[in-house]
């Protein structure tokens, strides 16, 4: 329960008494006044840079969230951490820092807010890592705090018809195939991201920012609002100011971040076919608030959840619609209607989830969230196998097909690179074989890389619909198709994946929910004791230090 906080219970220590007149010094000569140090000092922690459009236009939300937190009676610091795009990374070794990202993102928030003594948080989220990356600091930090997301993209248009950066991944095995031109391939190129924000489809981004909404870290009704709709700029300034009524109600991100918001997150993610990295990362989560969540809970909420969200990968709307759908609230209301919504969860703004969840709004004919009448299948978009190839876990994810149950032979890569080269080529994978992509876990990475060019270049070919896919690495949000992902343990780390050899027959089973390879255990134990690793040379110092440290990915990929 929350309870009332002297505003400025951890900057006093920094600001006050004749003891501190140096620390005041410093801060007089950039602009602080004795009236600016008298106030509550809030962090305002951006993920804003230029590498990427996922976070592009943070630095200008982030001046409107200080104009908040000064109209409510505090001061605003403003910080800055690093922030890594999967989808400029993807397919190169810039990818294998994504992940790693998450970390430090966390690390550096909160070495910056325990630092300077901050009395409250307000941090921005834009591209995958920086969502959960930010959060997980403010559970660590635990001070009053609020979580503001970017907001998406629009749709690209090319020839009239609206695009994603998703359509781009999958020309690029349209044109491998001979099936585009390098001109239509160049015009699609120059549409499809038209500015900032982050990737329009129900992807990581997105789902992880409906994740924290329903979680209620985020303000409810902020999430899917446009980067470039003018009302953000106003949501931002309410974040600033919503964070001084957090800081004086003493809400703490442990009041909100609980095992039954992180299920009425889960839930959210099941219905929205959200990404399967929503998986990775509210394990990592739970695990900083030192909450108990097992990879099975995602299966357990799943299967009792309908997917209703007609949402890109697998289906056919992006953020935008949603938003003018009625957005997240009324994602909640379908969630409250299901009884599947923990209903008294506190949120940042005051009220419970429940409440939102009741006022919210739909608009009249809208066709982004159906009815529970008819829901796009009457089970969630992921599921969480086990089997002799994953005594851990594995996730699937099961919206934008109809597949449950494959079975073929394996063809197995040494890494996402040689599998890549594989379907460039042509001719190696075959209608029904399960392509295996192996050390690309969190440790055998590392870093864990996404595989979302094999998996888009698989169907821009023809395959999307006709082979399975297995890694102890990620997909993207973006991903659609019959995929398993985050097998655990992964091969460098002595897993079962490491036993499988070309031609070797597998089973992918989602009523089952097995993941088999026709071996006998003494087979694979005997295999996966020969199993060497491919030796990563000269590794950066940073992904070095990264895979000592990682642990699974069935516990989140956490470094401690």
């Amino acid at each position: 329960m929350s309870t009332p906080l002297d505003p400025k219970h951890r900057s006093r220590v920094l600001t006050e008494g004749p003891g501190r007149a140096p620390a005041r010094a410093y801060l007089k000569g950039i602009g602080y006044d004795d009236e600016a140090l008298s106030k509550p000092i809030i962090g305002v922690a951006s993920t804003w840079i230029e590498t990427m459009p996922c976070n592009f236009h943070l630095r200008a939300l982030s001046a409107k969230v200080k104009e908040g937190i000064r109209a409510a009676g505090g001061t605003p610091m403003e910080l800055n951490t690093i922030a890594i795009s999967d989808g400029i990374t993807m397919g190169t070794e810039g990818m294998r820092t994504s992940l790693v990202s998450r970390e430090v993102i966390a690390d550096s928030i909160e070495l910056v807010s325990r630092g300077h003594m901050f009395d409250g948080i307000v941090a921005l989220s834009g591209c995958d890592k920086t969502i959960p990356g930010t959060v997980m600091a403010l559970a660590r930090v635990n001070v009053p705090s609020v979580m503001l997301y970017g907001g998406s993209i629009p749709p690209g248009s090319f020839r009239g018809q609206d695009v994603t950066i998703q359509d781009v991944f999958e020309a690029v095995g349209t044109h491998a195939a001979g099936n585009m031109s390098d001109e239509d391939l160049a015009e699609l190129e120059s549409v499809a991201s038209p500015g900032a924000g982050a990737c329009g489809g129900q992807f990581t981004a997105n789902t992880m920012a409906m994740a924290f909404e329903v979680m209620g870290i985020s303000p409810i009704a902020s999430a899917m609002v446009p980067a470039q709709e003018p009302s953000k700029a106003e949501v931002a300034f309410e974040a600033g100011r919503l964070v001084m009524d957090v800081l004086s109600r003493g809400q703490l991100p442990s009041d909100i971040i609980t095992k039954k918001s992180i299920e009425n997150a889960i839930a959210a993610i099941a219905m929205s076919g959200g990404s399967t990295n929503g998986v990775l990362h509210l394990l990592a989560l739970a695990h900083e608030a030192g909450i108990e969540l097992d990879i099975d809970d995602f299966d357990r909420i799943s299967e009792s959840t309908p997917l209703l969200c007609d949402l890109k990968p697998g289906g056919n709307f992006v953020a935008v619609d949603l938003y003018k759908a009625g957005g997240v609230p009324l994602v909640l209301s379908r969630l409250k209607e299901s009884g599947l919504l923990h209903e008294d969860q506190p949120t940042v703004t005051g009220g419970t989830v429940g409440e939102h969840a009741a006022q919210a709004t739909e608009t009249e004919g809208q066709r982004v969230v159906r009815p529970l009448s008819d829901p796009l299948k009457t089970t969630g978009g992921l599921a969480i196998l086990r089997g002799n190839l994953a005594p851990d876990g594995c996730v699937v994810k099961l919206s934008g097909h109809e597949r449950r149950h494959h079975v073929g032979p394996a063809r197995v890569f040494e890494g996402e690179e040689e599998a890549m080269q594989a379907v460039e080529q042509g001719g190696i994978i075959q209608p029904g074989d399960v392509v295996v992509i192996r050390n690309e876990g969190p440790a055998g990475g590392p870093g864990m890389r996404e595989m979302l060019g094999v998996t888009a270049a698989l169907v821009g070919i023809g395959l999307g619909d006709s082979v399975a896919l297995l890694t102890d690495g990620r997909f993207s949000g973006a991903t659609h198709g019959f995929m398993a992902g985050h097998v655990a343990p992964e091969a460098a780390r002595g897993g079962p994946i490491a036993a499988v050899a070309d031609g070797d027959e597998i089973t992918i089973d989602v009523d089952a929910r097995r993941l088999d390879v026709a071996l006998s255990e003494a087979e694979i134990t005997e295999r996966v004791a020969a199993y060497v690793s491919p030796v990563r040379e000269n590794l950066p110092v940073v992904l070095e230090k990264y895979a000592k440290q990682v642990r699974s990915a069935a516990v989140g990929a956490v470094t401690h």
